[in-house]
């Protein structure tokens, strides 16, 4: 069942699964400035479109989590990717503003029950050993499914109507359910020891639990209290939230910045708006993936140290890409943010998972998810009103105060972690 060459092929499953999480929530953004003329939409209106998504997907991840713990994870993963592919196929009908944001809101809800279940099942197959580097292959598939959903959606919508990709994605990702109904085995949870003689982060107590079950194998005076694993993991969940607004900002808005600011054509707008920034992160989150499992075998901050990197270290390329006027520096910003984001993404839940029970582990991500998406979801719309008042540019570039304020957070994570003996 969990053999060497399975669980990686668990990884390949799963990628593809994700794939069609991202490209079918891309898709909407690349034909914006389509819809916007045809439905005669303003800016705000477009932003609650993307925001209606996040609203549901946070309000609907809590649980998810619940629902990852307590039941078949391959039951809810196929589930949730025939469910949300059968509303991907629903938006492709919408007829006005009204029916966007309902399947909006509908897609959120099915996507929201893939990423607990799905962590909670790779952390059963990969140990600590290996997974930074599961996950961070996992995470690749954010990032290509991110740029062909805005690329595929961009060319279809100028050639063939906005509709068309929704009606592609939609009905591969129905089929790709169906096939893995086949292919996809859940682990048995009780056989999912992290093997805590792996890593010196041993003592995982469940930061979401009073305490209870800790399932280290050192003595007591050796570990950590359960209010400092706590403690860590909030602050993970904070800092995702202010990264995942950042995030929000680029995919939401960057095809219509570039077709504005710029003059691209809707197809170069919707290619050049996602596919150097995720192609750069498809490197970064491997580099990121490799570099914590590293890091995490010599220290016990060594995910969290990673993810700080990659924050700090892409604030300058959040600022550089709302402000050039180059197109060359432009390309060459939006791929330095996105290799270090990678760096952050690649240990998203990875980090997570050294301070929570592997029990509790979908619920921890869904909790995750919630908090994150509600930051998320105050991209759209808050960039949108403020556009208007300060210039698109100026609010993108204003993102970077954003990934350094979060970044010196992690600091204290760091220390946390660290002070553990």
């Amino acid at each position: 069942m969990k053999d060497a060459n399975y669980k990686w092929a668990v990884v390949a499953m799963l990628w593809f699964v994700c794939f069609f999480n991202y490209a079918d929530r891309q898709a909407i953004f690349s034909v914006f400035p389509i819809l916007k003329s045809e439905m005669n939409l303003s800016d705000v209106q477009l932003g609650v479109i993307g925001s209606s998504f996040m609203w549901v997907y946070a309000a609907s991840a809590p649980l998810a989590g619940i629902v990852g713990d307590r039941f078949r994870r391959k039951t809810v993963i196929l589930g949730g990717l025939i469910f949300w592919s059968v509303i991907t196929v629903a938006t492709a009908l919408s007829k006005n503003y009204f029916h966007l944001v309902l399947f909006r809101a509908l897609e959120g809800l099915g996507e929201a029950f893939y990423f607990p279940a799905s962590m909670s099942l790779i952390s059963d197959y990969h140990r600590p050993s290996t997974r930074s580097r599961a996950m961070s292959f996992h995470q690749s598939s954010v990032y290509i499914g991110t740029a062909a959903g805005g690329t595929v959606a961009g060319v279809l919508g100028q050639y063939y109507g906005w509709r068309s990709s929704f009606f592609l994605f939609g009905s591969l990702g129905v089929l790709l359910g169906l096939i893995l109904v086949w292919l996809l085995r859940e682990p048995d949870r009780e056989t999912s020891g992290d093997a805590s003689a792996e890593q010196p982060a041993t003592q995982i107590t469940g930061a979401l639990s009073t305490g209870a079950g800790i399932t280290s194998r050192q003595p007591d005076q050796h570990q950590a209290a359960p209010s400092t694993q706590f403690s860590v993991a909030a602050l993970l969940m904070v800092v995702f939230s202010g990264a995942n607004f950042v995030a929000m900002v680029f995919l939401t808005w960057m095809p219509s910045f570039l077709y504005r600011k710029f003059h691209m054509s809707l197809s170069l707008s919707g290619f050049s708006g996602t596919t150097y920034l995720q192609a750069a992160s498809i490197l970064g989150v491997i580099s990121g993936g490799f570099l914590a499992d590293r890091l995490a075998r010599r220290h016990r901050a060594g995910r969290v140290t990673t993810q700080m990197i990659g924050l700090l270290a892409g604030a300058p390329f959040i600022f550089l890409t709302g402000w050039t006027l180059s197109i060359p520096i432009l390309i060459l910003a939006m791929a330095g943010f996105g290799y270090f984001k990678g760096f952050y993404d690649a240990n998203i839940f990875a980090s997570l998972y050294d301070v929570v029970r592997p029990e509790k582990r979908a619920t921890a991500a869904g909790l995750m998810n919630a908090i994150g998406w509600i930051g998320g979801s105050t991209a759209p719309i808050a960039i949108a009103a403020a556009s208007g008042r300060f210039g698109m540019s100026a609010c993108i570039s204003a993102n970077s105060v954003i990934y350094v304020l979060f970044g010196l957070l992690l600091l204290i994570a760091i220390r946390l972690r660290s002070a553990q003996v």
